[in-house]
C-alpha cells in the first residue's frame, strides 16, 4: 500500500481538523513552523483565511472541505488528503462541538457525538494504513469525560453515559446523566475519544497515538450555538484570566502543547497528556481495555452500516 508519507527528506505534513478558530487555529499555526499544513474543515472560506495567514508568514498549507458529522464526507476527504501525495507525519483530530440544542445529521445521529467521535474516528482508520512509521495522531480530548473528575462535576458534567455507539448515535445516553445541555453526549463523545486513543495505541503500534486534555479555554467556538453575550463573556473577561487558574488554558497556550505533543517521537504512544503537557489518567471505564475495545468495535459496526448507504449529499 502507498504511503503518504514518502516525500523529500526534512519536509513534513501535518493535517488538523477544525483549524479555523480557537485552539485548531492556534495548532494550525504552530505546525506550521515545521511543514506544510492541510487544513480540514467544514467552510471553504474560512479555510482559506487560514491558509492565507499560514502562506503570508512563510509557511505553506493545504485546504480539505470536510463535514466530520458526515461519514461520506470524511470518506472524501481522506481519499484527498491520500491523493494529494503528501509526506504525512501527524494528524491531529481537533474538531469538536458541543451543541445547547442538540440536533441531527442527515443519518439521523447526534450531531455532537458524530462530529467529536465518528468523524475523527473514520478519518483516522482511513488514513492511518497510509501513513508511515512513527507519524503521530493526537486526539483533543477532555476530562468532562471522567465522573471523578472534581472540576468537571462542579461545571455540572457527571462523565461519559455510554451505553454503546448506535445508541450514542441516536443521542441515548445512560441514566444519572448531567442537566447541562448537550453535556452527556459531548462528555461521551470525549470518553469514546479516549477508548479509541488506547485502543488504536494496542492495535497498531507502528504508529504513535495519543490524547491531550487542553484545558478549560473561555475563548474558544466550543460551542457554537452559545448566545452572543455568552461568547463575548467567555473571549473578554474569562479568558484574560485563564493562565491563573487551574485547569484552564488559553487557545495560544493549549496549541503549543498538542503541537509539542504531535512532534515528540520520544514520548511514546498510549499516554494522555494534561493541559500542561504532564502524563495524566482518564476515568476509570476509559482506561479498561475491554470497554476500549468495545468502543472501537461497535464503532466499527455503525461506520460500516453508513458506508453502505447512499451519501446524503448525493
Amino acid at each position: 500500500m502507498a504511503l503518504i508519507g514518502s516525500g523529500p527528506s526534512g519536509d513534513r505534513t501535518y493535517i488538523v481538523t477544525g483549524p479555523t478558530a480557537g485552539i485548531g487555529r492556534q495548532t494550525a499555526l504552530d505546525l506550521a513552523r515545521h511543514g506544510t499544513i492541510v487544513l480540514v474543515g467544514r467552510d471553504p472560506g474560512r479555510l482559506d483565511s487560514v491558509r492565507q495567514t499560514i502562506e503570508g508568514g512563510g509557511g505553506r498549507a493545504v485546504p480539505v472541505v470536510c463535514d466530520l458529522s458526515d461519514p461520506a464526507s470524511v470518506r472524501r476527504a481522506a481519499a484527498r488528503i491520500i491523493e494529494l501525495g503528501l509526506p504525512v507525519a501527524g494528524l491531529i483530530n481537533n474538531a469538536g462541538i458541543m451543541q445547547l440544542r442538540p440536533t441531527k445529521n442527515a443519518l439521523g445521529w447526534d450531531m455532537t457525538f458524530a462530529t467529536d467521535h465518528l468523524g475523527p474516528f473514520a478519518l483516522t482508520e482511513a488514513l492511518a494504513p497510509h501513513l508511515p512509521d512513527g507519524a503521530g495522531v493526537v486526539f483533543v480530548c477532555s476530562a468532562v469525560e471522567d465522573p471523578e473528575r472534581r472540576f468537571a462535576v462542579m461545571a455540572g458534567f457527571r462523565g461519559g453515559r455510554y451505553v454503546s455507539a448506535e445508541a450514542s448515535a441516536r443521542g441515548q445516553w445512560a441514566p444519572g446523566g448531567s442537566k447541562l445541555p448537550g453535556g452527556d453526549a459531548y462528555a461521551t463523545a470525549k470518553q469514546c475519544n479516549l477508548a479509541t486513543v488506547l485502543a488504536f495505541a494496542r492495535e497498531t503500534p507502528r504508529l504513535r497515538f495519543n490524547a491531550v486534555e487542553p484545558g478549560f479555554s473561555p475563548a474558544t467556538g466550543l460551542s457554537r450555538d452559545a448566545n452572543v453575550l455568552l461568547r463575548a463573556l467567555g473571549k473578554y473577561v474569562l479568558s484574560p484570566l485563564a493562565p491563573f487558574i487551574k485547569y484552564w488554558s488559553t487557545p495560544a497556550r493549549a496549541g503549543q502543547v498538542i503541537a509539542n505533543v504531535l512532534l515528540n517521537k520520544s514520548g511514546g504512544t498510549g499516554v494522555y497528556y494534561d493541559e500542561e503537557g504532564r502524563p495524566m489518567i482518564g476515568s476509570t471505564l476509559a482506561r479498561d481495555p475491554q470497554f476500549q475495545d468495545r468502543v472501537v468495535a461497535e464503532t466499527r459496526a455503525l461506520l460500516l452500516t453508513a458506508s453502505a448507504l447512499p451519501s446524503p449529499g448525493g
